[in-house]
C-alpha cells in the first residue's frame, strides 16, 4: 500500500514554515521565546500553573471535510508530570465546528520527562464541512521544565487518502463453517476472566467474548521493555486458554484481542511500532506465537490483530497501521490457514476512516469497527467534569438519533458492499450516566441487526462506568444494581443468540 509522508497543502506550508518571531505567533506567558525556526518554552518550578505556550490563528476553511494530520518535531528535558493527562507538553489545536458552537481541543499532549533528542509529535482531525478557523498552540501547561519546537518541521496535511486505496475490486470469500455461523452477539471481557464470569454470560445467552489483553490503555512511554512485556502477555494468554477451555461448557466463542501492542504509544495519537522497527517486528513474532498456541481450539473464533490502531505520524516503509496488519495476517496464515483474522482501521477504528481503508488481498478476513460516536456523548464527564448531553437530541451541534447513527456508519456500509466482507462491531457503549444511554445502545444494536453485523458490547465487569451491572452518576459513585436499563437492552438481544456447543 502506498503511503505518503504528507500531501502538503501549499497555503499552510507557506503560512507555517519558518515563521519569524514577530510574524503571527502570540506568546501566552512570560517563559516563551522565539528565535528563527526555534520556539522554546522553559518554565521554572513553581510557575507551572500559569499558561506558557505560543499560539497562532489558522484558516481551516481549505480543510473542510478532510482528515488532516498535524505534526512537529520537538525535544524536552526535565518536564514534570502534569496533574491531568491532557496537559504537560502541549501541541494542540482549538477549533469549533460552527461559529459559537462546541469547542474541540485535539492534540499531541501528555508527554513529560526527557525526550532524548528530537522526536515527532502529532495528531489527526476530521474537520466538518462547516469549520472556519482554529488556534494552534505549543508549549507547556501545568508542568515545569523545558520544551523546544522546530517550526521548520511543522507539517499540516493528509497522511491517508481514499485516492491511495488498493485492491479496490477485491471480494472476500469465507469458508462455509464461517459463512454459515449463527449470528454472534456478546461482550468485551474483564481484564481477568473467571469461571463465574462465563457462567453469568451463559445465563444471559451470550455466545461471543472479545478477550482483551490490556494494560496502560492510551498511556505514552509504556511497553518498552519487550522481555517484561512478553512475561505480562504470557500470563494473559494463560488466563485466556483457561477461559476458552471453560467456554466449551457454555458454547461461548472467543476473539483474541491484542489490546496492548509492543512499544505502546510514542504520542497519544500514534503507536510506536509504526516508527520503530524492533517493536513492529516483535508484533509479528507475537502473532506467530499466539496462532501456534491457539490454532485448532474449538472455542477460537478469530484473531484481532491490533486494538484501535492510531497513526498520525509518518511510518517506516511497510510498518504503517495497514501493512503491519497485513504482514501479521500473512504470518498467521503460514501457521493457521483456517481461523478468521480481524483487521481494524485507523484513528481507533472509527467508522469514517473506512473511506480510505484498503482490504487485504486475502480471504477469511473480517473487518472490525468501533462505534462511540458522538464521543462527547458516549464518554461525557468521564474525567469528572463537563456538561451532560442527552440522546436523542442535539449533540456536537447536530441532531443525533438512529438515522444519524446509521449515517455515521455509511463508510463501513460502503466498504462492506464493495468487498462483500463480514463486518464485526468489536466495541460500542455509552457511559452509565449518559441520559438516554439505553436508547443509544438500542439504536446502535438495531442498526447492527439491520445490517447483519456481529457485535460485542464494551464491556463486561471491566470498568464500572461501562458495566451494565452497576449504576451511578460519576466515577466515584458507582454501585452494583440488580438490573439497569442498559442491561435490559443487551439481554433483550442476547435472547436471539443460538448457542452451539
Amino acid at each position: 500500500m502506498r503511503k505518503l509522508f504528507f500531501t502538503f497543502l501549499l497555503l499552510f506550508c507557506a503560512l507555517l514554515h519558518a515563521v519569524p518571531a514577530d510574524d503571527g505567533w502570540l506568546r501566552k506567558g512570560e517563559f516563551c521565546r522565539l528565535k528563527g525556526d526555534l520556539a522554546a518554552v522553559e518554565v521554572p518550578s513553581g510557575a507551572e500553573m500559569e499558561q506558557n505556550w505560543l499560539e497562532r490563528e489558522l484558516d481551516l476553511a481549505p480543510f473542510r471535510g478532510k482528515e488532516v494530520s498535524f505534526a512537529v518535531k520537538c525535544r524536552w528535558t526535565g518536564v514534570s508530570k502534569p496533574p491531568e493527562p491532557w496537559n504537560g507538553i502541549k501541541f494542540m489545536l482549538r477549533y469549533q465546528a460552527v461559529p459559537n458552537g462546541t469547542t474541540y481541543w485535539p492534540g499531541g499532549n501528555g508527554m513529560y520527562g526527557d525526550s532524548d533528542g528530537w522526536r515527532w509529535t502529532g495528531f489527526t482531525v476530521k474537520f466538518p464541512e462547516t469549520v472556519t478557523a482554529g488556534t494552534l498552540s505549543m508549549g507547556l501547561q501545568h508542568s515545569y521544565g523545558k520544551v523546544e519546537f522546530d517550526l521548520a518541521s511543522l507539517r499540516i496535511g493528509t497522511l491517508f487518502s481514499p485516492d491511495d486505496r488498493i485492491n479496490r475490486e477485491w471480494k472476500v470469500k469465507y469458508p462455509e463453517k464461517i459463512a454459515s455461523l449463527p449470528r454472534l452477539r456478546g461482550v468485551m471481557s474483564p481484564h481477568k476472566i473467571t469461571y463465574e464470569d462465563l457462567k453469568t454470560l451463559h445465563e444471559w445467552n451470550v455466545n461471543l467474548v472479545r478477550a482483551q489483553m490490556s494494560r496502560n490503555w492510551g498511556a505514552v512511554g509504556t511497553e518498552l521493555d519487550l522481555e517484561e512485556w512478553d512475561g505480562w502477555l504470557a500470563g494473559k494468554l494463560d488466563n485466556l486458554e483457561q477461559a476458552m477451555d471453560w467456554g466449551r461448557e457454555f458454547g461461548i466463542r472467543f476473539v483474541i484481542d491484542l489490546h496492548c501492542p509492543p512499544g505502546g504509544r510514542n504520542t497519544p495519537d500514534n503507536m510506536r511500532m509504526f516508527n520503530e522497527k524492533k517493536y513492529g517486528d516483535h508484533f509479528i513474532e507475537v502473532w506467530k506465537r499466539i496462532s501456534t498456541r491457539f490454532k485448532g481450539h474449538s472455542q477460537l473464533y478469530a484473531y484481532n490483530l491490533i486494538n484501535e490502531p492510531v497513526q498520525s505520524l509518518p511510518a517506516l516503509p511497510d510498518y504503517d497501521y495497514w501493512n503491519l496488519q497485513r504482514r501479521a495476517a500473512e504470518a498467521i496464515r503460514e501457521i493457521d490457514p483456517d481461523t478468521p483474522i480481524m483487521v481494524e482501521s485507523n484513528r481507533s477504528d472509527r467508522p469514517e476512516t473506512f473511506a480510505y481503508l484498503s482490504p487485504l488481498r486475502m480471504h477469511n478476513i473480517i473487518y472490525k469497527v468501533h462505534m462511540y460516536m458522538p464521543l462527547s456523548y458516549t464518554h461525557q464527564r468521564l474525567s469528572g467534569s463537563g456538561t451532560a448531553a442527552a440522546y436523542p437530541g442535539i449533540i456536537e451541534d447536530a441532531q443525533w438519533n438512529r438515522a444519524r447513527i446509521r449515517r455515521e456508519l455509511e463508510p463501513v456500509i460502503d466498504f462492506q458492499k464493495r468487498h462483500d466482507c463480514k463486518i464485526y462491531v468489536g466495541e460500542f457503549s455509552a457511559i452509565a450516566w449518559a441520559p438516554g444511554a439505553e436508547k443509544y445502545l438500542e439504536d446502535c444494536i438495531e442498526t447492527f441487526e439491520e445490517l447483519g453485523w456481529d457485535w460485542t458490547y464494551h464491556s463486561f465487569r471491566e470498568s464500572p462506568v461501562w458495566n451494565v451491572e452497576m449504576e451511578g452518576d460519576r466515577i466515584g459513585n458507582m454501585r452494583p444494581a440488580k438490573t439497569t436499563p442498559r442491561q435490559k437492552v443487551l439481554r433483550k438481544y442476547f435472547k436471539r443468540n443460538i448457542i452451539v456447543k
